[in-house]
């Protein structure tokens, strides 16, 4: 098995010592240390090549990750568009119900959900007031307001409709 840098490096440094104890000239301890040099360059660059290769590896799993995650928003997108669709066409035929062998297909009320038309006529009790970003109405407030027959200027209730796939 070849030696470890670890090995290498360790091995170099305690040789310098040695040599640098010995009486011999400066350029007898240049040259030795040449020679034993050497393969701890050869190591080193081989380590080097290793992370790079780590590196590129995990680079072209970044981008890997990068190109699934817009596949996966693509065929999101695509699938709520089938689902609008669906509801859409159901919707038109005038039917509410589909039961199959493998699913049932519904249509189904949402929830009334506020949208704002305007927040800046939204009074101030009706707004949320994170930091730092500027205040934004408080919707589930404002929807409870709303229902419970309260004036609020800048929203209304609207209610969509979904599909349901069971």
């Amino acid at each position: 098995m070849l030696p470890t840098l670890y090995t290498l490096t360790g091995e170099y440094l305690a040789a310098a010592e040695r040599i640098s104890d010995l009486d011999v000239s400066d350029d007898a301890v240049i040259e030795a240390l040449d020679v034993l040099r050497a393969p701890l360059e050869a190591k080193a660059v081989h380590v080097a090549m290793a992370a790079r290769n780590l590196e590129a590896t995990a680079d072209a799993i970044r981008d890997a990750i990068a190109d699934m995650e817009r596949r996966r928003a693509a065929l999101e997108a695509r699938a709520e568009r089938v689902r609008a669709y669906l509801r859409d066409c159901m919707i038109r035929a005038g039917i509410s119900r589909i039961e199959s062998a493998h699913l049932v297909l519904a249509i189904r009320d949402n929830p009334p959900a506020v949208v704002v038309d305007d927040a800046s006529l939204i009074p101030a009790q009706y707004m949320r007031t994170p930091e730092p970003p500027p205040p934004e109405p408080d919707k589930r407030a404002i929807a409870d307001a709303l229902k419970d027959g309260a004036d609020i200027p800048g929203v209304r209730l609207v209610r969509t409709q979904r599909i349901d796939i069971r």
